[in-house]
């Protein structure tokens, strides 16, 4: 279409001069050569220079004489004519030449932006699994493309292809061989296709693809495959050095994952041993010093029940710190078990009040719990880490009632538990559930592992259920639990 009305341009111009009875042969020239400029603007070379030729003709034709023929009786207008075409010429090629820049500097532009919008979509991709799937669909939608795919060499099996694109190809495992092993050896730089070199044309079920060594430095990792044709070279190798920088994240993700996680246990290690040392060496005396007394001579029977009831408190509270130290383990290693089945939330909250009864000992608890419904949980465990959580509002919060509400709601089992006590410290709220963490202004004061908090979220864990604390709108600390679970009302029995 912008060929044809830059065609048609030439003999509209004709008519209106004619129409306007211009008779100048240098009006009528420039008059030609300004739309001849114009077309070649906006038109490509091929239909700049066609118009060019069809200006020399109209003018001759239609404005030198003779008019009518396509002869020249005056010698000296070959030279205007000659001239004129010249000029059309020239403006057109250079017209043409400027557009011709300007696009390529339009495509590199865009070049520029897709890479860096590939580049965000890497630096916001933290998790490793699925990785590379997400980074071919990035690569297909920001540049696209129905065809990519991200081909890592095999350590021990066979290749790993991970497609992004609308189609997935299969590639032959004996291609992708001599397409890593052809990318080996001195990279050199090609200027005029913007490429390393190294990409191989290959045959697959979806028809020629091309294969980019995905390089890190000198060494190939793997290979990037996209449609032929489809991209320049230099764009796919950009592409590829752009996958090798994820690639190369990845891993260093992978292994700052793993330290981390050694880290983190050789702190649970010590912060246990420290721990174990501190919180046994207290009840071990206390325990020895009893039965001391209880050998010794002279004591009266009231004196003997006291220390016996000293070492059983003491006996007790080694029991709950080696229990607590075995749901650590449990968490900690994944071997938590969940058997669900139902229970009312009112059952639930008589069965933790019963497991902290030494803790609350002459405290007001105060429950609310309903015992109309029933929900579908593991009870021993939900029980368990209300339990922690009663025990950590009597250890905190010494004067004042606890209150305990627990009803069966439409996503589950929610339960609170609140105390009356300062409430907790707002720069420590988002290390609560850390193990063996206590609060600053608590540590001197009050005798515990700090295993508690991490315990309890670790039994609602295995069950998919979440605990949070806050500091309750009429003060004290409150810790909210909820739960998943499937609800029946008790009288009917028929799951809702």
């Amino acid at each position: 279409m912008r060929a044809v009305l830059s065609l048609a341009a030439i003999p509209a111009t004709t008519l209106l001069l004619r129409a306007s009875g211009t008779a100048n042969p240098t009006t009528i020239a420039l008059a030609l050569l300004l739309v001849v400029l114009f077309i070649a603007a906006f038109a490509d070379l091929r239909v700049a220079v066609i118009a060019s030729f069809a200006a020399m003709v109209c003018f001759n034709y239609f404005f030198l004489p003779p008019v009518g023929a396509l002869t020249i009786a005056d010698p000296s207008n070959w030279v205007a004519l000659i001239a004129f075409l010249i000029v059309g010429i020239v403006a057109s090629q250079l017209s043409a030449l400027a557009r011709s820049r300007a696009q390529d500097a339009l495509d590199r532009r865009m070049e520029l932006i897709r890479l860096f919008d590939l580049t965000r979509d890497i630096l916001l991709t933290t998790e490793s699994a699925g990785a590379l799937d997400a980074i071919a669909r990035s690569v297909a939608r920001r540049f696209d493309q129905e065809l990519v795919a991200i081909c890592v060499p095999p350590r021990d099996g066979a290749w790993q292809v991970h497609h992004g694109g609308v189609a997935a190809p299969e590639i032959e495992a004996a291609e992708l061989d001599r397409a890593l092993a052809g990318s080996t050896g001195a990279v050199e730089f090609d200027a005029r296709s913007r490429s390393y070199g190294g990409q191989r044309t290959v045959p697959s079920s979806a028809g020629p693809i091309t294969l980019v060594p995905v390089r890190i430095g000198m060494r190939a990792i793997g290979l990037l495959a996209t449609a032929e044709g489809r991209l320049e070279p230099g764009t796919r190798d950009a592409i590829a050095g752009v996958v090798a920088i994820a690639l190369e994240r990845l891993q260093f993700l992978d292994e700052r994952r793993t330290a981390e996680l050694a880290r983190q246990r050789a702190e649970l290690s010590s912060a246990l041993l420290a721990s174990l040392s501190h919180d046994l060496r207290t009840p071990l005396t206390a325990i020895r010093a009893a039965v001391s007394n209880l050998e010794a001579d002279g004591i009266s029977e009231s004196q003997r029940r006291d220390q016996a009831r000293l070492a059983s408190g003491q006996l007790e509270r080694l029991t709950r710190l080696f229990n607590e130290i075995l749901d650590m383990a449990r968490i900690e290693s994944g071997a938590v078990e969940v058997e669900r089945w139902w229970a009312t939330p009112a059952e639930i909250i008589e069965a933790a009040v019963a497991h902290a009864a030494h803790d609350v000992e002459g405290r007001e608890v105060r429950v609310d719990a309903d015992d109309d419904t029933a929900v579908d949980v593991d009870p021993r465990l939900v029980s368990s880490a209300v339990a922690h959580l009663i025990e950590n509002a009597a250890h905190y919060a010494p004067d004042g009632p606890i209150d305990i509400r627990a009803v069966a709601a439409g996503d589950g089992l929610r339960i609170e538990v609140r105390d009356h006590g300062p409430g907790l410290q707002v720069s420590e709220l988002d290390r609560l559930f850390e193990p063996f963490y206590r609060g600053e202004s608590f540590r001197q004061r009050v005798v515990g592992t700090g295993m508690g908090l991490a315990i309890t979220r670790g039994l609602l864990a295995a069950q998919g259920g979440r605990v949070w604390g806050e500091n309750a709108p009429a003060g004290g600390a409150l810790f909210s639990i909820v739960v998943p679970a499937r609800i029946r009302t008790v009288s009917s029995g028929a799951p809702t």
